[in-house]
């Protein structure tokens, strides 16, 4: 392939310290999921971001001593030499392809709650841990503090052992440092009050690192940039401060702001390059490099970050993840290959609910080592079988574009004029656009592939399946919402919805138009009962919305933007009934019941939304089953919602897991992945 000098300033070596970047892509530390319970799946994703071209592949937050532990968020360890193994195999993975590996060297302060080594927590003062978990921090004495910085010089070394070429201090998100530059710290000593005062600790362990790492490994600082303004001004008078009395300490500023719901914001709230003015001034008062994020997916605003002097390193946490080939993509000139982040946090929501990080966009995240999938390259053919898919939405198009890539014959018959299923529709919706991303790359590469041909308007029957005479037929055929009220909270019909007025998001999507007020029963807690009720609310209907739950969109806590749900709701006048069961209904209203007490009330409900329960569509599957029974085991095989609903991911990942296993030796039954085992002893 040839290179793009479009982008070669992205690809100028960078040195940072005594060690030098091969290019400017630079995967900052992120979470994973996976922790120090799982070196192996660690290692090998690291490695494949290096393998794709990524300059510096850093951990996630790494714990330098028992007082800091997060459980039961994973985060990885280097507490004593046991966790040195784990990291070097790490390193030597990085290390193979050229790349730089970092560490995030991490105290949690009064955040950790250490449920696991139950440890009291430290912190600049007697504070409650996070997550609501009832325990206090003790406010550390000067020996107390001592004690931190030997921690961290112990784990600096031991990140010299593992062999990391750059290592982080660590005074951002809310942990240890950044609760001591806090202007909260009201210490009276000299760790507490004044500027100069709260900026100490970091500044000595900045120094404590540095005689630690001497000329062997850069030196890095990641920090906020501003001082806590939610979507609003910047406000950072006192950091602009406190970057200036460090401007030389680092070898490498890594900033991002202090608001991490919106460094970590969805794409339906927060765009591309959104930290831009929170971060730009950085540069002028440091002549070290400095990296930041922004969910950078365009090499060109990648390109103008640099070129404008807002950064010198692009850093990409969710973009390496989606593709962790972006780098070599965009070098070779192949930027309409690149799998661009959708922004759903998908990824996050892993770690939140301490899992290993899944992906959208790419079904190989976190199955490089346990599944031996790997991002670009998927094994050939071992056949000539000719495979029909039935549907067109995010389940069949994987299935097509990765039984494509293996070679297979495949014919992709979608009874729609379109294709995308649900991920065009839902694109449709307010700050869902690039959600569309997920049809539109996998429609890219199809149309670079002779071997797969796409039937539209194309609605097949059980007859017209058997005409076919595909080796394998594989049913993508979606799900619908149900009406009746069955769902999490009601495992059986809601009494009256037959005798009222009740649609569900599949009429919206058909273009159904309505009026009056609406009713919303969300019983599905995911984004489609709130985003429903921002778009009605937004064509001027009025709006109601009732959740069993405490909150709106309770489960989008775990995708870091609940909190930016409720508020657009708010501003939009949406009420909110929260608590609250649909007990039944009647021609122009609703009795909701509250679900602690049971007591009820009668609200207006002339339209009422219901977003509870996907019905998988297996019609066609049903009217298989003579075919079924006369063909060879696996011949038909469900994918998708129309297997089981779940999320956009689960469907990429059900077609491309029936791509992968085409002609595969599968033993029903097996565990079908590698486990990490943990070492036992007498």
């Amino acid at each position: 392939m040839s290179e793009d000098d479009r982008y070669g300033v992205l690809f100028d070596e960078i040195k940072i310290g005594p060690v030098v970047a091969p290019n400017r892509f630079y995967q900052v530390p992120h979470c994973t999921g996976m922790g120090y319970q799982a070196p192996n799946t660690l290692a090998a994703m690291r490695e494949t971001k290096a393998e794709g071209g990524w300059g510096v592949v850093c951990t996630e937050y790494c714990s330098i001593h028992p007082t800091s532990d997060d459980t039961p968020m994973p985060s990885a360890s280097i507490w004593d030499t046991a966790d040195i193994k784990a990291h070097a195999k790490m390193v030597e993975n990085v290390h193979r392809h050229g790349s730089l590996a970092g560490i995030q060297l991490w105290h949690g302060g009064y955040t950790s709650p250490n449920l696991y080594t139950r440890e009291i927590s430290v912190g600049p003062q007697s504070r409650p841990s996070a997550r609501g978990n009832p325990v206090q921090s003790l406010a550390m004495d000067k020996r107390d503090i001592a004690n931190y910085r030997e921690w961290h010089r112990a784990a600096a070394q031991r990140a010299v052992d593992a062999g990391f070429d750059l290592v982080y201090v660590y005074a951002t998100h809310g942990y240890i440092l950044s609760q001591f530059l806090s202007p909260e710290n009201d210490r009276s000593d000299e760790y507490g009050g004044c500027l100069e005062n709260r900026v100490r600790l970091t500044r000595e362990v900045l120094e404590d690192t540095r005689e630690i790492l001497r000329d062997r490994c850069a030196l890095a600082v990641r920090i906020s940039s501003d001082a806590g303004m939610t979507d609003g001004e910047p406000d950072s008078e006192e950091q602009k401060e406190v970057i200036a009395l460090l401007a030389d300490f680092p070898d490498l500023w890594d900033v991002n702001i202090h608001d991490y719901s919106y460094e970590m914001g969805t794409s339906r709230f927060v765009g591309e390059a959104s930290l831009e003015k929170y971060v730009s001034y950085v540069k002028g008062l440091t002549g070290k490099p400095v990296v930041g994020v922004g969910r950078f997916t365009s090499p060109d605003t990648m390109l103008r970050q640099v070129q404008e002097g807002v950064l010198d390193m692009i850093g990409c946490a969710r973009p390496s993840i989606a593709d962790p080939f972006l780098p070599k993509k965009v070098k070779e000139g192949r930027i309409e290959d690149v799998r661009e982040c959708i922004g759903c946090n998908i990824c996050y929501a892993g770690d939140s609910l301490a899992n290993p990080i899944s992906c959208t966009q790419n079904p190989a995240m976190g199955e490089e080592w346990r599944r031996g999938w790997h991002p670009e390259y998927i094994p050939h053919r071992t056949s000539e079988k000719k495979i029909l898919v039935v549907g067109g939405g995010p389940a069949g198009l994987e299935a097509a574009r990765a039984l494509g890539d293996r070679g297979y014959e495949v014919a992709l018959a979608e009874r729609r004029s379109t294709l995308g299923g649900r991920v065009s529709l839902e694109a449709e919706l307010p700050g869902l656009a690039e959600w569309g991303r997920v049809r539109d790359w996998r429609l890219t590469q199809i149309d670079k592939m002779d071997n797969v041909e796409v039937f539209l308007e194309s609605e097949v029957d059980c007859e017209q399946i058997r005409e076919f005479g595909a080796d394998q037929v594989a049913l993508a055929t979606g799900s619908h919402w149900r009406p009746d009220g069955i769902g999490r909270w009601h495992g059986s019909e809601v009494s009256g919805w037959r005798d009222a007025r009740v649609i569900t998001p599949d009429d919206i999507f058909s273009g159904m138009e309505i009026s009056g007020p609406v009713l919303i029963y969300d019983d599905d807690h995911y984004y489609m009962g709130g985003v429903m009720a921002e778009l009605l609310a937004g064509r001027g209907l009025s709006v109601t919305l009732v959740t069993p739950e405490p909150l709106v969109s309770a489960w989008t806590h775990n995708t870091e933007e609940q909190a930016r749900i409720q508020k657009r709701l708010l501003e939009l006048d949406v009420t909110i009934q929260a608590n609250s069961a649909l007990d039944r209904l009647s021609t122009e209203s609703a009795t909701l019941a509250c679900t602690f007490t049971g007591r009820e009330r009668v609200v207006e409900a002339p339209v009422v939304l219901m977003v509870t329960l996907r019905r998988p569509d297996e019609e066609l599957y049903a009217s298989l089953q003579d075919f079924i029974e006369e063909a060879e085991p696996g011949v038909v095989t469900r994918i998708g919602d129309c297997l089981a609903p779940g999320t956009i991911a689960a469907s990429v990942r059900s077609g491309h897991r029936y791509a992968r296993e085409m002609d595969e030796d599968v033993a029903h039954g097996a565990v079908p992945f590698r486990r990490e085992s943990p070492e036992l002893f007498d």
